[in-house]
């Protein structure tokens, strides 16, 4: 048997719902749209799950374009001589991932206040972003998941500053206090325990979290997400969000290693957004 066909009534009902809905959802993503500056060594699609559950709270999302062969870029600076002596600045050896984030900003700035979700190094590539390009004010809010935010301590014995200078640079670029009125919250993990000390196989895993971690903030016995320790990954003066058991990054990331953009870890910090 033939199903009956849809009233006009029935019909003109269903496109004015379907409309409302299209239109509901335009509306609640226009509040708060936003931007993730991917971290080093990743690329855009290491996002697209994130993406998805935050479009799913209804934010509107871009993902800045970056390929994990675009990082080499970097290795531009190393032609410099402040690279050696340890005071290289950003720019303009970043100018080409700022510029992929302003792409980015550019498709959703419409729909209101942008936030910027940024990722490991993404979060002081954001603060660099925020002082070099937001002419505009285009930007409400930074969230850094796993960022480290504060400069390597110098004169540490067996510590080198892995960014040659650039951290000690952008911590006195942007404070908390000098990006109002720009809200900062940093999202730490505490998925491991490093440890300076090397007591046999049992110990192995700890002692090398420890030697990352040790190049970050100076010290190895500290907590943090596997590779930014909890206490470099806080701004003073911005909302601090520390997760228990959440991986740095999500490369390798799964059902037994959560990571910062685990759907039920997302819950635990997207109302910042």
């Amino acid at each position: 048997m033939r199903a009956a066909a849809a009233s006009p009534v029935t019909s003109s009902f269903a496109r004015r719902r379907r409309h409302s809905q299209r239109r509901s959802s335009i509306s609640r993503a226009a509040l708060n749209p936003v931007v993730i500056c991917p971290g080093l060594g990743n690329q855009s699609s290491d996002y697209d799950e994130l993406a998805a559950i935050l479009r799913e709270r209804g934010h509107a999302v871009a993902i800045a374009d970056v390929a994990r062969i675009d990082w080499a870029r970097n290795a531009a600076g190393i032609v410099k001589p402040s690279y050696w002596q340890g005071t290289l600045t950003p720019r303009p050896t970043v100018d080409w991932y700022l510029e992929r984030c302003k792409r980015a900003v550019l498709t959703v700035r419409e729909l209101g206040k942008v936030s910027l979700l940024a990722h490991s190094a993404g979060g002081w590539l954001a603060r660099v972003y925020i002082d070099t390009y937001d002419d505009e004010k285009d930007i409400g809010r930074l969230i850094s998941l796993g960022s480290p935010m504060k400069p390597v301590p110098r004169g540490v014995p067996g510590v080198i500053d892995q960014t040659r200078g650039i951290l000690t640079y952008v911590d006195k670029l942007r404070t908390v206090a000098e990006l109002s009125p720009i809200a900062v919250t940093c999202v730490a993990g505490t998925y491991a325990r490093g440890s300076g000390t090397f007591e046999g196989l049992s110990s192995m895993q700890s002692f090398i979290v420890g030697q990352g971690y040790k190049q970050v903030c100076g010290s190895a016995d500290v907590d943090g997400d596997g590779i930014t320790p909890v206490d470099f990954a806080l701004m003073d003066g911005a909302k601090h969000i520390v997760l228990e058991g959440i991986y740095h990054t999500p490369l390798g990331a799964g059902e037994s290693r959560r990571w910062y953009g685990s759907r039920e870890v997302v819950d635990r910090w997207a109302d910042e957004l």
